[in-house]
């Protein structure tokens, strides 16, 4: 399992990313964006082109509206692709579409056996956790139903053992639900692991096996 989870992009040091997969054909998940006006999430997609190209990757979005009821075109399409790069937004828009699509097993299938590098920051590293319960203090649950049409999932992929908190100390991203969710993890006893903007979660294992150190 190769993983990079960070708390956006791809903090102090793009080049962990790259040491886990040559720079070739990269599958961009915007998915997480999915509740934003149509202008916005079109831009959400057009930002995360540059950097990834800056690092000489072949972007291209996979939408997973795209596959809703259908993971085998969902595997087929990200067959040609060696990684997967999935933005920040709301973690229960992402999680509920990936639900839809059958991404979350698909993708756990590929990232597992290592056929698929995954990258992900803020939503995009949120979701491979264990559960989501906490992060509802910065994102909207309610978000859910008016986009996906489906009740919420609190179940991470479960690629960590622990909850990951994005954007803190003093990034420029952080509000106070950051605080409260960390409050909440502290209070329930749950191992998390909090990230500034500069650090990255790095996973490089082989299957089944998952341990995970943090950069910045």
């Amino acid at each position: 399992m190769r993983l990079f989870l960070s708390s956006y992009r791809f903090g102090a040091d793009p080049d962990a990313f790259v040491r886990l997969v040559a720079p070739g054909r990269i599958a961009v998940i915007a998915n997480a964006a999915d509740a934003w006006p149509a202008s916005a999430r079109a831009a959400a997609v057009t930002s995360e082109m540059g950097p990834l190209r800056s690092l000489g990757f072949a972007p291209e979005e996979v939408d997973l509206r795209d596959h809703l009821d259908d993971p085998d075109s969902l595997r087929q399409r990200l067959s040609g692709f060696t990684s997967v790069w999935v933005r920040g937004g709301n973690t229960f828009v992402l999680r509920a579409q990936l639900a839809r699509s059958g991404g979350d097993t698909v993708l756990t299938d590929l990232v597992s056996d290592n056929r698929l590098v995954y990258g992900g920051y803020s939503a995009g590293a949120c979701v491979a956790t264990p559960s989501l319960r906490g992060i509802e203090f910065s994102d909207d649950p309610d978000e859910v139903a008016a986009t996906c049409g489906v009740p919420v999932v609190w179940d991470g992929l479960g690629w960590v053992e622990h909850a990951i908190v994005p954007h803190a100390g003093d990034s420029l991203l952080a509000d106070d639900g950051i605080q409260r969710t960390l409050l909440y993890l502290r209070e329930h006893g749950v191992e998390h692991v909090a990230l500034t903007d500069d650090d990255a979660i790095v996973v490089d294992t082989p299957p089944e096996h998952a341990p995970s150190t943090v950069t910045s």
